[in-house]
């Protein structure tokens, strides 16, 4: 089990690495001023399917990025 700061610095890793750095920042500023709340969005803000199809459907749209690591596949979950 990890600890909240191995936490912490995996997600910052897997958002710059998703995003690159300055869209992270930008990504954590916005989450924080708009008092976002987590548990609500999962909750909401996901289409409602499954795991491999969602993991499909973000794999197809991070395609896109110009910032798209070698090393995440969401497939193979």
């Amino acid at each position: 089990m990890n600890t909240e700061a191995e936490i912490r610095v995996k997600g910052m890793q897997a958002l710059i690495g998703a995003l690159g750095l300055v869209d992270a920042e930008r990504f954590m500023a916005a989450t924080s001023r708009d008092r976002f709340n987590y548990t609500e969005w999962r909750r909401l803000g996901l289409p409602d399917m499954g795991l491999h199809e969602l993991a499909a459907a973000a794999n197809q749209m991070s395609s896109a990025l110009p910032h798209q690591p070698e090393s995440i596949n969401l497939i193979g979950l």
